[in-house]
């Protein structure tokens, strides 16, 4: 999935595909659960705006997620190179993309940094060479739009 977050009509967003995450029931709101690294610049776009998207994608467009899970935002625009068409969402200012089949639209409710002395399986701090922790965030699932394979 992609994950994005910014604002769709002042032009200000980025994106970066997530593999790492969770759906499902909190404080009696259906929610999602990402992570994203500090280093990484959706991040800057996940502290500064309250909302954010994910959008699934079909299979065909496995090469595109891969270029926008390796390449930043600083650098260039990744979204063009991916061949993606970045649109409006309907009810958070963060975009989805035409070509997803899938859009999820939240907005956060809580955050909260991974603390590497809570981890119970030594094994997992060999994902953080970096030392670089991810930000965990929940948002609330505010709408759904896609494709009847998901209804």
């Amino acid at each position: 999935m992609l994950l994005t977050s910014g604002d769709f009509t002042a032009g200000h967003f980025n994106t970066m595909t997530v593999g790492w995450g969770s759906l499902g029931v909190m404080w009696r709101r259906p929610f999602v659960q990402v992570v994203v690294r500090p280093t990484r610049y959706t991040y800057e776009f996940m502290e500064q705006y309250d909302t954010f998207t994910l959008s699934a994608f079909p299979e065909a467009f496995h090469q595109a997620l891969q270029l926008l899970g390796t390449k930043s935002g600083r650098d260039g625009d990744k979204i063009a190179e991916a061949g993606l068409t970045p649109i409006a969402s309907t009810l958070v200012p963060a975009p989805g993309f035409a070509e997803a089949d899938l859009i999820v639209e939240c907005r956060k409710i809580y955050w909260q940094d991974m603390e590497p002395a809570q981890f119970l399986d030594p094994a997992i701090e060999n994902h953080y060479a970096k030392k670089d922790y991810h930000r965990i965030y929940f948002g609330q699932v505010v709408a759904i739009n896609g494709a009847e394979a998901y209804a």
